[in-house]
């Protein structure tokens, strides 16, 4: 079933988030725009299907991170599909901006006869919903975003991943590296400060930094946290120098929600540790870099992709995580980690797959002093809604649990925003 927009009201106030993606550059296209409207079913040959798939991207395999990631993906599901007997046929368009032009790119790649076409930033949803309708046997898909899940096509989907499950491991990582300084005398249990470069002051930020501050919390229980927003999904200066105000500021652990590396070099130049996003950064900051988690969209494009190969329907709003391979970590890097830190990590990691820890259990953190108890759903307008859904029960908050989006915006107790950004 569809579900509506989700929010957050808490403690008689309503807070408001919307998932975000990655930032954009100039437009600059991969392939040549089509003229005429090719066939739309997938090809069967000597019993191998071809399927033609469009991917737009905001960023280009240059990046390092975001868009990077997504290229990951799309070269494994390509391989993973063609063991079944799928062949795909990859359109990609780079550097797409978050206007007019991300319209005319799905416009071209539909009439290119793409069967199905993704597009891999939260700004880009718009746009596509506008071309969505005029092309009805072509499936659309909309990365990290919320609002095809809820409309009224039946060509439109959303996806993404419980990439605050990753988060919570990466923080458990800091945070024993952050105790191990404690208790070997290095520094005090006061200063064991996280700095936090964050992109916008959206949910998918928030969620996924509260995440890894609880699970830092959880090894060590003197943590606290400072978050410097850039109001930028990809802009390596603004990054860096975020990152190097926070090092001034005290903060011994340095962690992202932003495309660049850096975040990274900058906490190694500083002296400063670091836990990184969509890609492994040890390579560039050996001496800082603990490890990173990741989506792994292999997962979501083999599910989509098959679907589509089959003339099979496929979810119009999918979310996963651990449990099938959707999060995944980096590697550690065991020079730099506390020791039992390789130990501890497949410790949690099987108790999020399992079930046994809940990232979000409201017994181990505040807003305002007060535990949190009830978190109805609201619309975007502030109102509530026929079907309002109750996110915490049980006693936890469960996050993309309605919607794929994230929806936790709660500011916990432990944590300073130094501004805001959206």
């Amino acid at each position: 079933m569809k579900k509506r927009i989700l929010a957050m009201l808490l403690a008689g106030s309503m807070i408001f988030g919307l998932a975000a993606c990655s930032g954009g550059s100039d437009a600059e296209e991969s392939t040549p725009a089509g003229t005429d409207t090719a066939e739309t079913a997938p090809v069967e040959t000597d019993g191998v299907k071809t399927v033609k798939v469009g991917l737009i991207c905001i960023g280009d395999e240059n990046d390092q991170g975001y868009t990077y990631n997504f290229i990951r993906g799309q070269e494994a599901a390509t391989e993973a599909l063609a063991a079944k007997g799928i062949n795909v046929e990859w359109s990609v368009k780079w550097n797409i901006g978050e206007d007019s032009s991300c319209e005319e790119a799905n416009i071209e790649l539909a009439e290119e006869g793409c069967q199905l076409i993704i597009n891999n930033s939260f700004g880009f949803e718009e746009y596509m919903l506008k071309v969505a309708p005029d092309y009805p046997d072509v499936q659309f898909i909309a990365c990290t975003n919320q609002a095809s899940a809820v409309d009224d096509l039946t060509n439109t989907h959303n996806a993404f991943a419980n990439i605050y499950e990753g988060r919570y491991l990466a923080g458990v990582v800091a945070g024993m590296k952050m105790q191990e300084l404690i208790d070997n005398g290095e520094i005090t249990a006061d200063q064991a400060v996280i700095g936090y470069v964050g992109a916008y002051s959206f949910a998918e930020v928030i969620s996924g930094f509260t995440a890894y501050y609880l699970g830092a919390k959880s090894v060590c229980p003197s943590v606290t946290m400072k978050v410097n927003f850039v109001g930028s999904w990809s802009d390596a200066t603004l990054e860096g120098n975020a990152a190097q105000a926070l090092c001034d500021e005290g903060c011994i652990m340095i962690s992202q929600h932003s495309d660049n590396t850096t975040p990274a070099t900058a906490a190694q130049a500083a002296g400063a540790f670091h836990t990184g996003y969509n890609n492994d950064m040890i390579s560039i900051a050996p001496e800082a870099s603990l490890i990173g988690t990741r989506i792994d969209w292999s997962i979501y494009f083999e599910y989509a992709i098959e679907a589509v190969a089959n003339g099979q329907e496929f979810d119009q709003d999918w979310c996963h995580g651990m449990d099938e391979g959707a999060v995944v970590m980096t590697p550690l890097n065991e020079e730099i980690a506390a020791p039992g830190t390789a130990e501890k990590l497949a410790e949690v990691e099987e108790q999020i797959r399992s079930g046994a820890l809940q990232v979000f259990d409201t017994s181990t953190f505040t807003v305002d002093g007060a535990e949190m108890t009830t978190c109805m759903a609201i619309d975007t307008d502030g109102d509530f809604v026929a079907d309002a859904e109750e996110a915490v029960f049980d006693g936890a908050f469960h996050e993309s649990y309605f919607q794929s989006a994230p929806y936790f915006t709660a500011r916990i107790d432990g944590i300073e925003w130094l501004n805001e950004a959206f």
